[in-house]
């Protein structure tokens, strides 16, 4: 019976925390209530206060819980992995996590709140991330990644390859490359129809490999 209570517990703790993202996207920290996010989550209100004791108790638990499944995503997106391709998991994890987790509306109704979170989890990222990466200067290379990830996070934008190019960068993955057209690709072409870089390839049998 403890067992159940306890797992009764542990869900509700999770249904108030994820209302609680919920309603943090929608008003904003000041103006969080604990109705609101009781109703979200549908439960009362007494019982979001059993479990948290008040707002900042619950903003508390709230941000743990932030960073906790964080964690657990990269564990989970890399887990296997070595190397180059470990990194390459968890820098792609950041990015499709970030643009799928937004909590913009608070960034920018209550930025020095968002800094000061940022500012809290910056170690514990940075922590994380040095046991991923590879190469000579891990510790530098998860603090520049962290970094970019929290000024994406703060700033925001709209492209997801030039995030992720920036942080391979910064962890020292090679660029992405694609593969150019061939000599015989162009061969018949009409000379006139030919730009300058297909002119040059035809010279030298290959276009060279473009640079993401």
């Amino acid at each position: 019976m403890d067992v159940i209570a306890a797992e009764n517990d542990q869900s509700i703790r999770k249904r108030v925390l994820d209302a609680t993202f919920v309603v943090l996207s929608r008003t904003g920290r000041n103006k969080l209530q604990l109705m609101e996010v009781a109703a979200e989550a549908g439960v009362s209100r007494p019982t979001v206060y059993r479990h948290f004791g008040s707002k900042e108790g619950l903003l508390e638990a709230f941000a743990l819980y932030e960073q906790d499944n964080f964690a657990a995503g990269v564990a989970r997106a890399t887990a296997g992995l070595r190397g180059p391709e470990r990194v390459e998991a968890a820098l792609q994890f950041i990015v499709d996590h970030q643009f799928s987790h937004s909590l913009a509306l608070l960034v920018e109704m209550e930025p020095e709140y968002s800094i000061a979170q940022m500012v809290r989890v910056l170690p514990t990222m940075q922590e994380g991330m040095r046991h991923i990466m590879i190469g000579d200067n891990p510790d530098v290379a998860a603090a520049a990644v962290v970094r970019i990830a929290i000024c994406h996070y703060l700033v925001g934008g709209h492209d997801r390859n030039g995030f992720l190019a920036e942080l391979r960068h910064a962890a020292g993955l090679p660029p992405r490359r694609r593969r150019g057209r061939s000599a015989d690709d162009l061969a018949g072409k009409e000379v006139q129809d030919l730009g300058a870089n297909d002119l040059w390839a035809l010279q030298v049998k290959k276009v060279p490999d473009a640079i993401d």
